[in-house]
């Protein structure tokens, strides 16, 4: 990710037009949105008053995604949230989200890392590499051909034996007559 030690400052002119001070250009809430996925933080601040409108926008960019069937938030969870503005538990939800989204990220990041670990504890599993090819080229079948993303560790061959090829093949060919038998 992009992320940089200052957030990307927005102002919005009294025309309502979002202009993005690093590019001076004029940027819209799906670009803002685009900036934010690509790990950046932003500000957006009103020219005039000095105002923080971030949240204004953030909240923005969520219901029209929301509206265009995006849906992220489940109605039982943004009535909780209006329930929660409307009771006395409003100080204890921002805290609550915040420590959920963070485990979120954390458990994210833990995941990329244990997958992206070369070697890679999987591939030490007798028959893994076995299982692998078998799954490849089933995948390789009922995808009619295009090309299956490959399990292997950087460090290994390209090219695979022959043999294998023709065992792989094999095994197909058993695949598609139980499944016609299906």
């Amino acid at each position: 990710m992009a992320e940089t030690a200052k957030p990307l400052l927005i102002k919005r002119y009294a025309s309502r037009r979002l202009y993005n001070t690093e590019t001076s250009d004029y940027v819209t809430l799906e670009d803002i949105a685009g900036f934010i996925r690509a790990g950046r933080e932003v500000q957006i601040i009103d020219l005039k008053s000095g105002d923080d409108l971030t949240r204004q926008y953030l909240l923005q960019i969520v219901a029209e995604h929301e509206s265009k069937g995006d849906t992220v938030l489940p109605t039982n969870v943004l009535t909780d949230l209006v329930r929660a503005y409307t009771t006395n538990i409003q100080s204890v939800v921002p805290q609550f989200l915040a420590a959920s989204f963070e485990m979120l990220r954390d458990g994210q990041s833990k995941v990329l890392e244990n997958l992206t670990v070369i070697p890679n504890p999987l591939h030490s599993m007798p028959g893994f590499d076995a299982m692998r090819k078998q799954q490849e080229a089933f995948m390789k079948t009922m995808m009619g051909g295009l090309p299956w993303p490959s399990t292997k560790p950087e460090t290994e061959g390209a090219a695979e034996a022959p043999e294998d090829l023709a065992e792989i093949k094999r095994q197909v060919a058993e695949l598609q007559q139980k499944l016609s038998k299906l």
